[in-house]
């Protein structure tokens, strides 16, 4: 389906010199100084919960697999946010939106869709340590040796920026419209192929490409290692070591479904459905409110994170008090 005012193609809107224009949320002028306060408030908050459990985990002499993927999540979240967060409050103080360039645009997009992609992976990377954990509990340590941990995390980083890349690559290659406003806060894939002047479904194709490897795939492995699991589980006769068992998986559970299930929202779907007012309000909760609650599920659920928490806390007061 053709873009608004493609009435003909604009055959420099591939110059690297050129610019977009955020519109953001200016249709909300009313509501700019109470949104930028509350997204201000928010990132404020997700910074710090992010960094204190990276500086706990990292003070840790001895770090478990689990606190070593926690630790490389938090350092995720942290890049993200200040991917995408920054340039969306310059947006509630801008009336009229925030100018991108060409060349930052392309790499707010990839850097989004690296730092996700790598969180996708890292998800299946967290999954695989719980079925190791459940089902290999003898062989734990041997399987998930430093080493592994550490090649596994290289290749949750590598996998999502080369997929991010190639799809970054292919979206701004497209020509796009006369207009170059995007109506959004960021430079999102489904808002800038919505500028695209093409009448073929054919630029979908690497966004589509792109979910099935970092969405679809990942959550297949994700769906398989649970499977055992619960496999594994029914084995399992007293009910309380059974619960206390599956108790470990809650937060990795509750993240990946928090993580899928806007992603999915967002991005599996054609064009036509696009709609710039509802994939704003999901693109909020998935860049702002997610990254928010992930510090706050693993605090609360997980009992090596709430130690080590613990533990930061004794020593600052034990500094303070020497």
């Amino acid at each position: 389906m053709p873009c608004e005012g493609c009435m003909e193609r604009d055959n420099k809107s591939t110059d690297p010199t050129m610019e977009f224009l955020l519109l953001g949320f200016s249709e909300l002028l009313c509501l700019r100084v109470l949104l930028f306060l509350i997204f201000l408030i928010v990132h404020l908050v997700t910074l710090a919960g992010n960094v204190m459990i990276f500086i706990a985990v990292v003070t840790e002499p001895s770090r478990p697999p689990m606190l070593f993927f926690l630790c490389q999540l938090s350092v995720i979240e942290l890049c993200y946010t200040l991917v995408i967060v920054p340039k969306a409050l310059l947006s509630l103080i801008v009336v009229d939106g925030s100018t991108i360039s060409f060349i930052g645009c392309a790499a707010q997009m990839h850097l989004f869709v690296a730092l996700g992609g790598a969180e996708c992976f890292l998800l299946v990377a967290m999954s695989y340590d719980r079925y190791v954990a459940i089902c290999q509990p003898l062989h734990y340590v041997a399987v998930m040796s430093e080493g592994l941990c550490l090649r596994l995390a290289v290749a949750c980083c590598l996998g999502g920026f080369a997929v991010a890349l190639g799809l970054t690559v292919a979206v701004f290659r497209l020509p796009f419209c006369q207009s170059h406003r995007i109506n959004h806060f960021f430079c999102d894939v489904p808002a800038v192929l919505h500028l695209a002047c093409t009448q073929s479904y054919t630029p979908e194709l690497p966004l589509l490409a792109a979910c099935v490897v970092l969405l679809l795939l990942p959550l297949l492995l994700i769906l398989t290692s649970y499977v055992c699991i619960a496999a594994a589980l029914l084995h399992v006769t007293p009910s309380v070591g059974r619960c206390k068992a599956f108790s470990t998986c809650i937060s990795h559970l509750v993240i990946t479904l928090l993580h899928y299930g806007c992603a999915t929202f967002m991005y599996i779907r054609p064009k036509s459905s696009y709609s710039p007012a509802r994939d704003k309000m999901v693109s909020l909760v998935y860049t702002n409110i997610t990254p928010l609650l992930y510090p706050f599920i693993y605090s609360l659920r997980n009992k090596e994170i709430r130690g080590v928490l613990r533990k930061m806390l004794r020593r600052k007061k034990t500094a303070q008090l020497n």
